[in-house]
């Protein structure tokens, strides 16, 4: 696994906000109805350095998606900042905001609807370059080619087909050189492999992973699937209802998860060892709706652990030793507690 922590970051979002308003129309209005505000991200803070992979896990609807397209700002955000090498993007439109573009690229979930039917490979993969005015028609011609190489299609075969002709890992390929044409410095890969046969898809995430490595790509690689993190991802976060609830080294994070959310989640991976025996954790109900955020911690109608504390104040983002961040009351105000030393117990038999 490669050691990015030097490289300097690429991508940053402090206390990113993005919200929804609902609502809002003629006859809420008429009724003195406000219109009601779904809070998507709230809070976010995460940095990604070049040439390192973060893994971004949680369930449907905790706002990874939101994050992805926020951060390459297909999704205008509400409060906070986004720094790109450096420099504030959050506010910036216009021409620099075609130019930030060019820089952060997103890859789709669903290689068959992301692409143009109509369009050959060649037409698709290269059609940013003629958007951003690239070069001369030849010189178009020519990176195209180069980005169908680096992801392991040959031009000469590949350029005039249609994506009807391709399977869906050649499709999620072309996906990905898109992305690349424009040389950017961060790409979003939004779950690019969860609608792929198990065949193909450890074949893609080491295209990813070897891409972020020779080009120093800062890649935000969202998933569902703990599993295809741990092989890829330097680093996790950990999502729930809005905020990163844990963070910190992927083999910190798999090996040890301190959060509840965390656990329980590295506890629904299948054991395919018939040895290790691990107690069998239900996370009951399901995330509630950004809505109507609960009060105190945002886990707290689904943790196991829940104190009174919990219901009236969210913790604080607590900094470990081992380089992962953790917010959850067990680590701070309940230390030391009984029910702290009935979830370490817990943790541990899943972690085992």
């Amino acid at each position: 696994m490669r050691q990015p922590a030097s490289a300097a970051p690429m991508i940053e979002a402090r206390d990113l906000k993005t919200h929804f308003r609902v609502g809002g129309g003629v006859f809420t209005a008429l009724a003195g109805q406000k219109p009601q505000v779904a809070r998507a991200l709230d809070g976010v803070d995460l940095t990604i350095r070049a040439g390192e992979v973060v893994g971004l896990v949680g369930e449907s609807g905790c706002g990874k998606s939101t994050l992805g397209m926020t951060l390459v700002r297909m999704v205008e955000p509400t409060g906070g900042e986004i720094l790109h090498d450096g420099q504030p993007i959050t506010g910036i439109a216009g021409a620099r905001l075609k130019a930030y573009r060019a820089r952060a690229q997103i890859i789709f979930q669903d290689p068959y609807s992301s692409l143009n039917p109509r369009l050959t490979v060649g037409r698709i993969v290269g059609e940013a370059l003629q958007i951003h005015g690239i070069g001369t028609r030849a010189d178009r011609t020519e990176r195209m080619r180069d980005a169908l190489r680096k992801v392991r299609l040959p031009p000469e075969e590949f350029e005039d087909r249609f994506p009807s002709d391709l399977s869906g890992g050649q499709r999620q390929r072309v996906a990905i050189a898109r992305g690349l044409v424009l040389d950017p410095s961060f790409i979003v890969a939004d779950e690019p492999v969860s609608m792929l046969d198990v065949s193909v898809q450890a074949g893609v995430l080491e295209l990813l992973d070897e891409l972020s490595r020779n080009l120093g790509l800062a890649v935000l690689y969202i998933s569902h699937d703990i599993a295809t993190v741990g092989y890829i991802c330097d680093r996790v976060a950990v999502m729930y209802l809005g905020r990163v609830v844990e963070e910190g080294p992927v083999r910190t994070i798999l090996r040890h998860p301190k959060h509840p959310y965390t656990q329980r989640l590295m506890a629904a991976i299948p054991n395919v060892d018939p040895l290790v025996r691990r107690p069998r954790v239900v996370l009951e109900g399901d995330v509630p709706s950004p809505l109507n955020v609960p009060a105190g911690c945002r886990f707290v109608t689904r943790c196991p652990y829940a104190q009174e504390i919990c219901r009236r104040a969210e913790p604080d983002l607590l900094r470990e030793g081992d380089g992962r961040t953790a917010r959850c009351h067990l680590y701070g105000a309940l230390a030391g507690t009984p029910v702290a030393a009935e979830a370490a117990k817990d943790a541990a038999a899943i972690a085992a």
